[in-house]
This record gives C-alpha cells, structure tokens and sequence, in this order.
C-alpha cells in the first residue's frame, strides 16, 4: 500500500521503494510510475528530469508525454508542485526527449557489447529467418525498400520468432545514432539477441515512444512497433 501525506511530491529516491503508483502533477491521474516521469530541482533552482530515479531531493511526478510535460511548464505547475520558486525552463520538454534517446543509445551500445547485437542487412535477414532474432531495429531515415523486406520476414514468421506474435520493431533512432551506439557507420539495420542487456534496451525503447506519441496507438500490422 502506498501512503503519501503529499500527493505531488514523494520524499526522495531512497524512500517509498515499493511504491509502483504515482500521481501525474498535470492530469492528476494516478499511474504505474513505469509511465511516469520524475523531476526534481537542482541546487541551481532548475527543474531536471530524474530519469533513473536515483537523484537526491523530493521528487514530483509528470506523465512521461512530451505534451504533458509542455503543459507543466505552460502552467507554472512545477513551482506549485514543489511549492517555491523553481525554473522550469521552455526547452524542459525537448531536453526529457534529449536525455531518453541517450538512454536509449546507450543500452544499444550495451547490449551490443555483451554481444546481443547483430547489424546488416543480410545478417539481419538470415537471424530473422531462422527465426533466432528477439527484435528488429532500423534507423527512422532508412531506406523504405529494405524496411519492408525484413518486415514481411516478420509477418512470415510472426508465429515463430520468440513465439510471440508481438514481435518488436523499433525504429526510435536515426542511423547517426544508432552509429554511435554500435560504434560503426551507416547502420540502417540490425537486430536483438535474447539477454538481460537487450530487455533493457527494449524497455528504454518503449519509455521513449510513449513519451513522444503519449496514449495514441500507432501499432500496425504483425509486429509490435515502436
């Protein structure tokens, strides 16, 4: 059971460790905190996004939506939430996505050095074959033609891959980021092997969509994309 005397802030990173609901300071909907994002202020009066949840100080909790966090800053709620005067600057929401997409880099580029990531085309199209693949990858600003190729691979084997017909897709990162996580240039695709560092990575992933296209559902066809 979560008991909190103060329903905008918790009482810091070390406390309420078993909390798994939170309440959004904009909608004041109570969510899993998985779909939230935490704030705290900085020493220099600046309101930051804890995205690890380990940052010292009290903490307020927006949905993780890049519109609902604009609208925290709109409406001035991160200084009623802490109840001082914070600076909660214009480019707070741009900045969240900034520091997701790095998240998200960097578990690629961990995945990719306990060895649960395969890039090109063809090795791609082979793992996805044999059905060995636990999620595909390509770059946002790939090409359509090799995109659509291993996703009909997908859908060929949707009943196989991992057993799952939700197999993931992403494409959250451009190929110059994705260059930058795997170390190599030009990768337009690649893909996962099962671990705990590649679950990581996909969950990162998931935080990140959510964060850019809030509730809408733009899930097509037979895999889960994201």
């Amino acid at each position: 059971m979560l008991a909190v005397a103060d329903p905008d802030l918790d009482n810091g990173p070390r406390t309420d460790r078993s909390a798994t609901m939170r309440m959004c300071a904009v909608t004041r909907e109570m969510r899993g905190i998985d779909e939230l994002i935490r704030f705290v202020v900085a020493p220099t009066g600046e309101v930051i996004p804890d995205l690890k949840r380990k940052l010292p100080g009290r903490g307020l909790w927006v949905s993780a939506s890049r519109r609902t966090v604009a609208e925290a800053v709109r409406r001035h709620q991160f200084s009623k939430g802490f109840k001082r005067d914070v600076r909660a600057a214009p480019s707070l929401p741009a900045d969240t996505e900034i520091l997701l997409i790095r998240g998200v880099t960097e578990a690629l580029a961990m995945a990719a050095k306990a060895g649960q990531v395969v890039a090109g085309f063809a090795k791609v199209e082979g793992l996805l074959a044999q059905g060995a693949a636990q999620a595909l990858i390509h770059a946002s600003d790939g090409a359509a033609d090799g995109i659509r190729k291993l996703d009909a691979i997908v859908r060929q084997k949707a009943g196989n891959i991992a057993e799952s017909p939700d197999f993931p897709i992403v494409n959250v990162l451009t190929s110059a980021e994705l260059d930058l996580a795997l170390g190599r240039s030009n990768v337009i695709h690649a893909a996962l092997l099962a671990g705990p560092a590649s679950k990581t990575f996909l969950s990162r992933c998931q935080i990140l969509v959510r964060y850019r296209m809030a509730d809408d559902d733009k899930t097509e066809g037979s895999g889960q994309k994201f």
